[in-house]
């Protein structure tokens, strides 16, 4: 058995063990199925949602901001990143201003959300956005920052001369690993904004989650929050295949 087979044999272990543990916990009486649904209830809530249609609408809600403030954030961040890595006078104007903003959590945001775009989806992609901003930003910047210099002034010798050239041709492709790490870990920190962005009425899994939670309905709860699991572990697959291309030189 290889290592890598060996590994995955031990993740799958591991989480049937989980499973199993939540199941004979839910069952033994300690606490009340109501309060810890065992998980077996959760094929027949899937069931029931998916021939209503809500499982489908639900998913496809959350999906659409979560794609658009997953895009808008990374591009912001990685642009700012690189910005300020490249220019020192850049990154001297905006320390103090990214200090004071770093601190805030992009849940704050909620009501200046609300007010400039109303209960809607933009308001939550903007949520998100927030989330994901920084991650890319502090990402992107320290893979710039850490590019060799020996890489620019070889570069300059055969001729990539112009900002461009050199920020296409040798930054950039150096910086790649340290910027595509910053761009998976905002693949998740996006879906845990999800939830909080859509708390305030925006409909998605947030939504039926608090509208479940509501009806004491928690076998529908863990179904939405198994589900965020699934996508995030989609997303993060389909990353990760296409990092390794992007990435081929390396090997």
């Amino acid at each position: 058995m290889t290592d890598r087979r060996g590994r995955t044999m031990l993740s799958l272990g591991g989480l049937l063990l989980f499973f199993a543990a939540w199941e004979g916990l839910a069952r033994s009486g300690l606490v009340s199925t109501l309060l810890v649904p065992p998980p077996s209830r959760v094929p027949a809530a899937w069931i029931a949602e998916m021939r209503s249609g809500t499982w489908f609408s639900i998913v496809e809600a959350s999906l659409t901001h979560y794609l658009a403030g997953l895009l808008l954030g990374s591009l912001a961040g990685m642009t700012v990143g690189v910005a300020t890595a490249l220019s020192v006078r850049l990154d001297a104007s905006l320390a103090w201003v990214i200090r004071t903003l770093r601190p805030i959590p992009a849940i704050a945001w909620i009501p200046f959300a609300i007010i400039w775009f109303g209960v809607t989806e933009t308001a939550a992609a903007f949520i998100i956005s927030i989330t994901v901003f920084w991650l890319n930003f502090f990402a992107t910047a320290v893979a710039v920052r850490g590019v060799d210099k020996d890489f620019i002034e070889m570069g300059v010798a055969f001729g990539q001369t112009s900002l461009t050239a050199r920020l296409t041709k040798i930054v950039l492709p150096a910086a790649s690993p340290g910027i595509l790490g910053g761009l998976r870990s905002g693949l998740g920190q996006g879906w845990m904004s999800v939830v909080a962005a859509e708390l305030f009425g925006i409909p998605g899994i947030g939504q039926r989650m608090m509208e479940a939670s509501g009806l004491l309905a928690t076998q529908v709860v863990v179904l939405y929050m198994l589900t965020i699991a699934a996508l995030y572990g989609l997303t993060d697959v389909l990353f990760m295949l296409a990092q390794r291309r992007i990435l081929a030189w390396q090997r």
